[in-house]
């Protein structure tokens, strides 16, 4: 088993000596990336802020590499720990430069003036985080997610051990969140330097996490790998999801299933209606899918979208029990989608079933059947 670099033990943290949050037992490993999830205001700044000591520790302690977090001097502390928080800063008169500068004032004299060594640490950060072009800049006349990158090079420019995030994608658009997680990925196994972090964005969490902390009462709800803690029922608790479902196969939050009596019936197979089925969803139309074979990607989404799933088993032909399933949906459905099924030698009966809507004027594209339905609302 690995050495735990960062532990927790029995940590309590809270605002004016009063615990929010208790028994917080966690170990972090050298390089691992950690990320905090859960709803809005269940504490996970409040553990952040904690762990550096912005807010005082209400009981238990945190050590670092068996150092104990309040034994160490603020100038000790800054050379270990790197801190990107949300509060916005505001300072007057500096460029994006003399930000990313004052990550190197831990190691520099008492007047704070940085060598040419100091300097070409400040080029290096900036251009990590591909902000080069920000340094002759006012930092308080750039955008959100720009701060965001200046933020973090001052934090690179830091040398730390450890970087602490607090909500850190939270102003970047799509590619910048991707930049940024992959340059703190590369910090970590590269560098070995450990990540704390919280996140909104629990598919990027699942993605990019060694570790996941649940936040939510008065305990941590779970922590453990990615793949122990991205299960539907867990993040539907974690966050009280009554209005949806969590998807941890395509790792995606969905709306609820179309209410009402289905009217449609989609055949599809290998990813090829999955565009159908949300394009029915939009409508708000309830729709049947089938026939899938339970390790088909598809019938990953249908088992959340579709109000009823005709399924079969894995690599078995389709018996005479779900085609005949299969023919009493067609019957009871005004329309047969056909979303481009493949037919092979197991499900070679679906042959039968598009010739019965054929036959029966069901079979339509998603698009028509769509249009009818709006033109008869």
């Amino acid at each position: 088993m690995a050495e735990q670099y960062i532990n927790m033990n029995n940590l309590a943290v809270g605002y004016n000596g009063k615990a929010l949050i208790h028994d917080i037992c966690i170990g972090i490993e050298k390089g691992e990336i950690v990320t905090l999830i859960g709803p809005n205001g269940a504490g996970k700044s409040t553990i952040l802020k904690s762990i550096t000591r912005q807010l005082k520790i209400i009981s238990g302690n945190v050590t670092i590499a068996e150092e104990n977090l309040t034994k160490l001097s603020f100038r000790d502390l800054s050379t270990k720990m790197a801190v990107v928080l949300t509060e916005r800063m505001k300072p007057e008169l500096m460029t994006c430069h003399d930000i990313v500068a004052t990550g190197r004032y831990p190691y520099t004299g008492k007047l704070g003036i940085l060598s040419r060594e100091d300097e070409q640490k400040v080029d290096e950060a900036m251009e990590a985080v591909h902000a080069q072009e920000l340094g002759d800049r006012d930092f308080n006349a750039i955008s959100d997610g720009q701060r965001q990158r200046v933020l973090l090079a001052r934090a690179i420019c830091q040398e730390p051990e450890i970087i602490i995030l607090d909500e850190p994608t939270s102003f970047l658009d799509v590619r910048h969140k991707l930049e940024l997680l992959s340059i703190l990925r590369d910090m970590a196994k590269r560098k070995k330097i450990t990540v704390i972090m919280s996140l909104h964005e629990i598919d990027l969490a699942e993605k990019v996490a060694d570790k996941i902390i649940c936040v939510k009462g008065d305990r941590i709800a779970h922590y453990g790998k990615p793949e122990t803690i991205f299960k539907e029922d867990i993040i539907k608790e974690l966050y009280g999801i009554d209005n949806g479902f969590f998807d941890p196969v395509f790792g995606s939050l969905e709306l609820p299933r179309p209410e009402g009596e289905p009217k449609a019936f989609v055949l599809s197979s290998g990813g090829n209606g999955i565009p159908v089925y949300r394009e029915l969803q939009k409508q708000n139309l309830a729709f049947v899918a089938g026939v899938l074979y339970t390790n088909d990607i598809d019938y990953q989404l249908a088992r959340l979208l579709a109000a009823h799933t005709v399924t079969e088993k894995t690599f078995e032909e389709i018996s005479e029990q779900t085609f005949t399933e299969a023919s009493k949906w067609i019957d009871a459905c005004d329309g047969v989608i056909d979303a481009g099924i493949t037919i092979g030698s197991g499900n070679r009966r679906i042959e039968e079933l598009l010739k019965k809507a054929q036959e029966a004027g069901k079979l339509i594209s998603v698009s028509e059947y769509v249009r009818q339905k709006k033109a008869a609302r």
